[in-house]
C-alpha cells in the first residue's frame, strides 16, 4: 500500500511550516501522495504543488471545511477538486469572514478574565490574517506564559465551557459537501473520533453526510487510536464509504504524528485515492 497523507496544514491556515516546506518534509518522510488541507483556504496549494512536483511526489488539492451539525463543529475535508471553482472559493471566503469576528469575540472574553490584547498577539502568529484561529491564540498564550503548551491552553481556555470559547456559526453540511463535489472533488469526514457526540449521533451524522453526497471517512488519522481505526473501518464498510488516511500534521512540535508516519488502512477497505 502506498504511503499516502491526505490531511495536513501549513501557514496558509494554522500550521507552523510554509506550504512548500510541508511538501518537502512529506517527501523526505517517504510520502508518495500528499494533499495539503488548510482550514477554509486554498492559498497554499500552488506552492505546495510546485514543491511536490520538484520532489517527484504526487499531489492533489485539498481543504478542510469547518461546518456545524446539530450544534457541533465538524470538519469535512475536500480532496482532488478544481481550485479555480467559483462556488467553492466563494463559500470558503464566507467562512473566513466569520473567523475574524470570532477571533475578536474570543479576545474580548479573555480580556474579561484579565488576559489582555490577545487578538493582536494571536495575529502575530497568523501568517494569513483571514485564517486567525484558536491555534494562533493558543500559541500566543504559551508565548505570554499563561500556559506551558498549546494543549493546556485549549483545555483551560478555548474549548466549550471555558472562558475564551465563543460560539460561532460555521457552514452547513450540505453547503460544504456541495462546494466540494461541485468542484469535482471528494468529500471526506475528518478525524471522526475527535467529535464529542454519541455513537448514535455519529451514525446519524454519517447517514446525513452520505445523503448529501459525502463519499469517504478518515479511518486512519493522527488522532485516532487503534480502537478508533477499527471502529471507523467498520463504519466505512457499513455506510459504503471510501477510506482515507491523514496525519493532521500542523508542525513538528504540535502534531499527533509526523507526515507519512501513520499506520496503514485495515484490509478490505477501498482507499479514497482510488478515485484520483
Amino acid at each position: 500500500m502506498p504511503n499516502v497523507d491526505l490531511h495536513c496544514h501549513s501557514t496558509a491556515s494554522d500550521g507552523l511550516l510554509p506550504p512548500a516546506e510541508v511538501a518537502r518534509r512529506a517527501a523526505g518522510n517517504g510520502v508518495e501522495l500528499l494533499a495539503l488541507t488548510d482550514h477554509d483556504d486554498i492559498a497554499g496549494l500552488a506552492a505546495a504543488a510546485e514543491a511536490a512536483a520538484a520532489e517527484g511526489m504526487a499531489f492533489v488539492s485539498g481543504v478542510e471545511v469547518s461546518i456545524e451539525w446539530e450544534g457541533t463543529q465538524i470538519h469535512v475535508v475536500g480532496l482532488n477538486f478544481d481550485p479555480q471553482n467559483a462556488a467553492l472559493n466563494e463559500g470558503l471566503a464566507s467562512i473566513r469572514a466569520g473567523r475574524i469576528d470570532r477571533a475578536q469575540r474570543m479576545s474580548a472574553e479573555l480580556e474579561k478574565i484579565g488576559i489582555a490584547d490577545t487578538f493582536s498577539g494571536a495575529n502575530r502568529h497568523a501568517e494569513n490574517p483571514n485564517l486567525i484561529s484558536r491555534a494562533h491564540f493558543a500559541r500566543y498564550l504559551v508565548e505570554a506564559g499563561v500556559c506551558k503548551d498549546v494543549r493546556s491552553v485549549f483545555e483551560s481556555y478555548l474549548v466549550p465551557g471555558r472562558p475564551g470559547y465563543v460560539d460561532h456559526r460555521w457552514a452547513e453540511l450540505e453547503d460544504a459537501v456541495r462546494w466540494i463535489t461541485g468542484a469535482g472533488g471528494v468529500a471526506v469526514v475528518a478525524h471522526p473520533a475527535r467529535y464529542k457526540i454519541s455513537s448514535g449521533a455519529m451514525r446519524r451524522f454519517l447517514g446525513n453526510f452520505r445523503d448529501v453526497g459525502g463519499e469517504a471517512i478518515e479511518v486512519v488519522s493522527g488522532s485516532h487510536s487503534l480502537d478508533d481505526v477499527g471502529t471507523y473501518g467498520r463504519l466505512a464498510r457499513e455506510f459504503g464509504f471510501l477510506a482515507s488516511r491523514g496525519s493532521d500534521f500542523h508542525g513538528p512540535q504540535e502534531s499527533y504524528v509526523d507526515l507519512g508516519m501513520l499506520g496503514y488502512l485495515p484490509d478490505g477497505l477501498k482507499p479514497v485515492w482510488s478515485r484520483f
